[in-house]
């Protein structure tokens, strides 16, 4: 088979949630089967790392698709023409959009549903544009792949979908992230937070990751224990949000926030290895990956009681309501002050996590392909 794949977000050193997807998975694909040509089409010029075995043939479309308008033009002018010359088999988008007008069968990735959920969290030109194409986009894929059982029935649901047509491929924990020893520990816990145990939250500071109330559970818990622990933010803002901006400079303990910004991944690696507790709160996901890697870490987790989380979690993690500022807090309580519950949530994550791997996820999404293949 000839195979066409948007890979826009592979950017070198950008890898997050759905480009950390598109990387372990499309990676696997290619090397795991020499006897088909892979496509990868990229919006700009692209790293060699990209280039992943022999039978990968990089394509550069320009214009670089980040704005509603240069989506409109790279998906439904730019993305057809050029798919149209190669004249693939099969067509995969790992990101949920889909270029118009084109015959083959297609895997659409579709990861969640948030902007159905939470329109205000999203740029209004930006929700206008999901609203109109996201229905069209999975309407005209052959099959669609999703990251979690919640994902699949609120995929279904929402845009009147058979089930069936609905593969369920999870997420998978990257290579790196692994336990660290204490005195590998000490020394990042000096370097990061003056020696202090901290909390850690991983991802984008966009508002659905609910960055403001968990601010404001740290001051609580403060303020409850007069706890010296530290509180680190890991991940690149988006999305400007005036309230995490007030929930920080009205925050009693500023002072004991840490915002790290990007970090590599192997310096993410090292600051999870040694944090306290992964507290990841977000009010909605279609996954979780930093969940599963907490878990491969031996680092307890506290995460939100809704939507994907539960799922991933399983019975190995410590669930609170990521609305209300008080539970969060009690979570944070309860983690630090009872080491037997410490010592349970990491030896339930340490059978839960082995439920998931990129190497799973690579074939489960490949069987998506090949149904959608012999249906045509």
């Amino acid at each position: 088979m000839d195979i066409a794949i948007n890979t826009r977000f592979l950017i070198k050193d950008k890898l997050e949630g759905i480009g950390r997807f598109t990387f372990e998975t499309i990676k696997r694909m290619c090397e795991n089967h020499p006897e088909h040509t892979f496509y990868l089409l990229f919006d700009r010029m692209y790293d060699t790392e990209y280039v992943f075995a022999q039978n990968v043939k990089p394509v550069i479309v320009p214009f670089q698709a980040r704005h509603p308008l240069l989506w409109k033009f790279w998906f439904h002018v730019q993305l057809p023409r050029v798919i149209k010359k190669i004249n693939p088999d099969i067509f995969i988008s790992t990101d949920g959009y889909v270029p118009s007008g084109i015959s083959m069968p297609i895997v659409n990735v579709i990861h969640d549903l948030n902007f159905e959920h939470n329109p205000h969290h999203i740029p209004s030109g930006v929700l206008r544009y999901y609203k109109k194409y996201f229905p069209l986009y999975a309407a005209a894929s052959t099959r669609i792949a999703t990251v979690s059982e919640f994902s699949k029935q609120d995929i279904a649901s929402k845009y009147n979908l058979p089930t069936e047509i609905i593969d369920v491929v999870y997420n998978g924990i990257s290579d790196g992230f692994s336990p660290l020893n204490e005195e590998q520990k000490k020394s990042i816990k000096q370097n990061y937070a003056d020696g202090n145990e901290y909390f850690m939250y991983i991802g984008s500071l966009h508002p659905r990751k609910n960055i403001a109330r968990l601010l404001e559970a740290f001051e609580q818990f403060k303020q409850d224990t007069d706890s010296p622990i530290k509180l680190l933010i890991v991940g690149e803002e988006m999305f400007y949000s005036k309230a995490i901006q007030r929930a920080y400079t009205n925050n009693a303990y500023n002072h004991d926030v840490i915002f790290t910004g990007r970090v590599s991944d192997t310096e993410l690696a090292l600051l999870l290895g040694a944090a306290c507790a992964l507290t990841y709160v977000p009010l909605f996901e279609g996954f979780g990956i930093p969940i599963l890697e907490a878990f491969a870490c031996d680092v307890p987790v506290i995460t939100s009681n809704c939507t994907s989380m539960p799922e991933v979690a399983g019975e190995a993690a410590l669930l609170c309501d990521p609305r209300d500022v008080a539970d969060i807090s009690r979570a944070m309580k309860r983690i630090t002050e009872d080491d037997a519950l410490r010592t349970e949530l990491v030896n339930r994550a340490r059978i839960q996590r082995d439920k998931f791997s990129w190497d799973k996820t690579a074939d489960l999404l490949w069987q998506s392909v090949i149904k959608s293949y012999e249906k045509n």
